[in-house]
């Protein structure tokens, strides 16, 4: 792949290229790693996606059938500590 220049702005940030977001299948949000190779180098990592959940997003697929609610789950969970 060719090198391809981008700008620093006086904030810090830095533009993405769209043919590398593209190629990447990057959305706005997502998180990146950054690391310091040498003096003169940076490597940018992308995580793997699914490394973690949120509680809500695993939740949803038993959310037909649950409360509807964050304190109706709560109760459900809590009586769980009970047994």
């Amino acid at each position: 792949m060719a090198e391809i220049a981008t700008t620093l702005t006086d904030r810090g940030q830095v533009s993405m290229p769209a043919s590398i977001r593209r190629e990447l299948g990057l959305r706005p949000g997502q998180t990146l790693l950054w690391k310091r190779l040498s003096e003169t180098e940076v490597r940018v990592k992308v995580p793997r996606r699914g490394g973690k959940t949120s509680m809500r997003g695993f939740m949803k697929k038993f959310a037909a059938d649950g409360p509807g609610t964050t304190a109706g789950w709560m109760k459900i969970l809590r009586e769980g500590e009970k047994s």
